[in-house]
């Protein structure tokens, strides 16, 4: 019996043996594939790290020295200044407008408001497009190269067309604006800044250079400023015509052929920087901004760029602005920005190409012998700086604030030609009653009658 007994335990003291040996063998095969995918994971872990947080460093071109401030006035040599002329530029220049100096502009964020300028029966115009779509840059720029490139037998005709409509107009003066975006996003803004210039230059000629407005819905548009009698006309660039014989030959010839790197900034804006440039070269005239609304006459200005900001201290100027532009024929310092143009174009920075672009030519030629253009001070062109323009969208709040719109309107209208509305930081403002530009609106008028009806100023400002 007693061996029986001790055989038993032996039998079960074996069998736990056994148990615990399979346990352990079934923790370690358990445990085994749990350790490769953890050491798979690691792996996994490490090379995103490696691949998300590698750094490119592009090679860093030469930078450019920063842009000197130039005088505030160049004074013109040529024996055409007359006195009225002279006088005006004395009395800019002794009532300056002090602009903050800034860097690349901050886009105002899009409010309820719409910015609502001119809406006229006797225009069927289509509401300024403001919905925005996401698209990847490669291809944006595939897209706009398609686009903007492009040339067919309207724009061959450029040249002939422009030259037989500009020598069968009695034209006083030259004007010249670039459309570079679609017909139906040509909006009320755009039509007021051509009835202001009209308002102040009624036997003027207007070259539109635009692919979308040389059009049958484009002639539409500007039918009612030619049944007025006014010269306008629309019309497809001709890049290669406009650009022979100058640096941007060369440039745009690569940029065709894909030898020119466009960057993250609209080519189209770069190319209308480029082609105010090449239009005044070729021809002649006046360049402005469709967001530019014209107060008084040019006829007294010649060869003129405008001052942005300036230095309230020195009374010099820091920076200047291409949205007006006024230029003879063949004028050197319009063939040293083309220059300057094509041999430091960057389509990555915003106004390179563009404003800081003359700033930096003027800067070094300003002086030469040769170059003679006259620089007017802020108050000139840009007589409210891009950071406060939204103050002359406000109508009066209070005694102090009625004082102050009730001065600057005065100011204003008594030495400003234009007054350029800074299109990214106002589109979405509307104009309100009794503000500075409600003001200036019904000065410029041009189809709009003595005695405005309620039912157009209803449309035209927003009733406070």
């Amino acid at each position: 019996m007693y061996q029986i007994t001790k055989l038993y335990h032996y039998c079960l003291y074996c069998l736990q043996h056994l148990q615990n040996i399979k346990k352990s063998v079934f923790d370690f095969l358990l445990c085994l594939p749990t350790s490769l995918f953890a050491l798979l994971l690691l792996i996994l872990l490490f090379y995103n790290g490696f691949s998300v947080f590698y750094i490119h460093i592009p090679s860093i071109p030469a930078k450019i020295s920063p842009v000197s401030a130039g005088k505030l006035a160049v004074v013109r040599s040529d024996s055409s200044s007359s006195s009225s002329s002279a006088s005006l530029h004395e009395k800019l220049a002794s009532s300056v407008l002090y602009a903050v100096k800034e860097e690349n502009p901050p886009v105002i964020l899009k409010t309820t408001t719409h910015w609502t300028l001119h809406h006229r029966d006797n225009f069927s115009t289509v509401p300024i497009n403001s919905s925005l779509e996401f698209k990847h840059p490669k291809a944006q720029k595939k897209n706009t190269k398609f686009k903007i490139l492009s040339s067919g037998p309207k724009s061959k005709k450029f040249s002939v067309k422009v030259k037989k409509f500009l020598d069968n107009s009695s034209c006083k003066l030259n004007f010249f604006m670039t459309w570079i975006s679609s017909v139906d996003s040509f909006g009320v803004r755009e039509l007021f800044a051509i009835e202001s210039l009209f308002k102040s230059h009624p036997n003027a000629c207007l070259v539109m250079v635009s692919n979308s407005l040389d059009s049958k819905k484009g002639n539409l548009i500007f039918k009612p400023f030619s049944d007025k009698g006014f010269e306008v006309i629309a019309v497809r660039p001709d890049f290669d015509y406009l650009f022979k014989n100058t640096h941007a030959e060369t440039w745009f010839r690569k940029l065709k052929k894909g030898n020119v790197d466009p960057g993250l900034i609209s080519l189209g804006q770069n190319l209308s920087n480029l082609l105010r440039l090449s239009l005044l070269y070729k021809f002649g005239g006046i360049y402005l901004d469709t967001d530019v609304i014209v107060l008084k006459s040019f006829s007294d200005l010649r060869n003129t760029i405008g001052a942005q900001t300036m230095d309230s201290e020195t009374r010099n100027w820091s920076r200047l602005n291409n949205a007006v532009l006024i230029f003879d024929q063949n004028h050197p310092l319009l063939l040293k920005f083309i220059e300057e143009f094509a041999l430091t174009f960057d389509g990555n920075k915003w106004g390179h190409n563009g404003p800081y672009l003359v700033s930096r030519v003027v800067s070094r030629v300003g002086g030469r012998p040769g170059f003679n253009f006259t620089v007017l001070p802020p108050l000139a062109f840009y007589p409210v700086d891009w950071s406060r323009i939204r103050s002359f969208f406000q109508g009066p709040g209070n005694e102090k604030h009625t004082k102050w719109l009730h001065n600057k309107l005065k100011l204003v209208r008594r030495q400003s030609f234009t007054v350029h509305l800074w299109n990214r930081q106002s589109k979405w403002l509307q104009v309100e009653e009794k503000s500075i530009l409600h003001h200036l609106m019904l000065d410029c008028c041009v189809f709009c009658n003595s005695s405005l009806p309620k039912r157009f100023v209803s449309k035209l400002i927003k009733t406070t």
